[in-house]
């Protein structure tokens, strides 16, 4: 890292603009959700809500790729951050007299814009960390669990920042606040930013982003199915579950059912963030081979189906709210989310080591289409689910995505087979 002053700077900034970021956007998910529950939206009325959000992931992770292989990584860092400024900017005018069905739009153009500058943020730190990481055995996976790790734990504090403001200073005064902070940190990142990353070239074309390696495809389809396993009960269902057993319809009832789902959503995603980054230690990453890690990809997801197939039986045994259920939920969602946090950051490290420098931005945004793709289903079976079946139907379709994810992976191979 020392013979790479340059790279390692360079890395410092683009992880704070992250981090940065990752705040306003798990703080601005907590607002929205909570907000609207409490004027009456339904699950799947509250699911709609971040339905844009994620098509627009999809639609920017295709053409992000290409748009940073043009025109350079600094720039859309530096667009994505300038857009959730101006989405939190919008969101502050919403009129609380507006219809519901005027408001669920509003704030899904809004969410649309979000999400558009959520997944170029994205493409550009982790296209950055295989350009920049340092070329000794097991560095790359450092940088990027690291990076990884880092933003899961500082959006987890998001969940708590937005949960905290909401209860103290309400939604409009909370939403204007992050923008302003969000865009005085703009402002010092493009002024401190130091050289290290590409600045484009002329000549890429747009129908380079679609991969031609089978491992880039199979590892995005397990893409899919894990964070649609995920958010199938993490964007609805599981909030709103929490906040029936815990609030009591009151205004105080409301704020500290607020602060304890902010609270728990927030050290879901810390622990994930904090496991994520140790990930490399956790899987003797530095001395194993490639071929060894492609293999764990598979053995961790069959280990991560066990957990919400238990919780499925329990919810099922259970029928209905009851007190041992929602601790038996805490437990196994923190358990979920500490092999969730191995997955991913095996994948997060398998694009970068199957792709090559001259198309990173390319793959990994094809990857990331593919993990916007898995969000989206799994935000809309999140509110669907939940209103259709509860917990039981929620979690029964979770296992189901989990194992698929690892059918997947297990098409993964080496890389010397993979280019023969």
């Amino acid at each position: 890292m020392t013979a790479r002053p340059e790279g390692l700077s360079a890395y410092i900034a683009v992880t704070a603009a992250y981090w940065a970021f990752m705040l306003s956007d798990g703080a601005l998910r907590m607002l929205v959700l909570l907000h609207f529950h409490t004027l009456g939206f339904s699950p799947v009325q509250l699911a709609y809500l971040f339905v844009l959000y994620e098509v627009a992931g999809m639609v920017t992770n295709l053409s992000a790729g290409w748009i940073a292989a043009r025109f350079g990584l600094t720039a859309t860092l530096y667009a994505g951050l300038s857009l959730q400024v101006v989405a939190l900017i919008a969101l502050a005018q919403l009129d609380p007299t507006w219809s519901i069905a005027l408001s669920v739009a509003f704030v899904m153009g809004v969410q649309g814009v979000s999400g558009v500058a959520k997944d170029l943020a994205k493409m550009s730190s982790k296209s950055a960390v295989k350009l920049l990481a340092p070329s000794e055995e097991g560095g790359l996976f450092r940088w990027v669990a690291v990076l990884t790790g880092s933003k899961n734990a500082v959006k987890g504090l998001g969940f708590l920042l937005g949960a905290a403001l909401l209860a103290g200073i309400g939604f409009v005064g909370a939403v204007w606040a992050m923008a302003g902070v969000l865009a005085a940190i703009l402002v010092a990142v493009a002024w401190a930013m130091p050289p290290g990353l590409p600045r484009g070239r002329k000549g890429a074309k747009f129908s380079e982003v679609f991969s031609k390696s089978a491992n880039v495809n199979w590892l995005s389809a397990a893409r899919v199915f894990l964070f649609g396993a995920r958010d199938v009960w993490f964007v609805v269902g599981i909030p709103i579950y929490f906040y029936g057993v815990l609030s009591d319809g009151s205004e105080a009832g409301n704020r500290a059912a607020f602060f304890l789902i902010g609270t728990f959503m927030a050290g879901w995603i810390i622990l994930y963030g904090a496991v994520q980054a140790s990930a490399p230690k956790i899987l003797r990453a530095q001395s194993r081979p490639e071929a060894a890690l492609i293999a764990a990809a598979r053995g961790w997801a069959i280990a991560l189906c066990l957990v919400p197939a238990v919780l499925t039986a329990l919810a099922l045994l259970a029928g209905g709210a009851q007190a041992w259920l929602t601790g038996a939920l805490v437990a196994g969602l923190l358990v979920f989310g500490a092999i969730f946090a191995v997955n991913s950051a095996l994948h997060s490290y398998l694009i970068l080591a199957f792709t090559r420098a001259e198309r990173v931005t390319m793959d990994v945004g094809f990857y990331y289409m593919a993990n916007a793709s898995g969000r989206l289903l799994g935000t809309l079976l999140s509110g669907l689910t939940y209103q259709l079946g509860g917990l039981p139907l929620m979690l029964g379709i979770a296992t189901a995505m989990v194992a698929l994810s690892a059918l997947a992976a297990g098409k993964l191979t080496p890389q010397e087979r993979a280019e023969a």
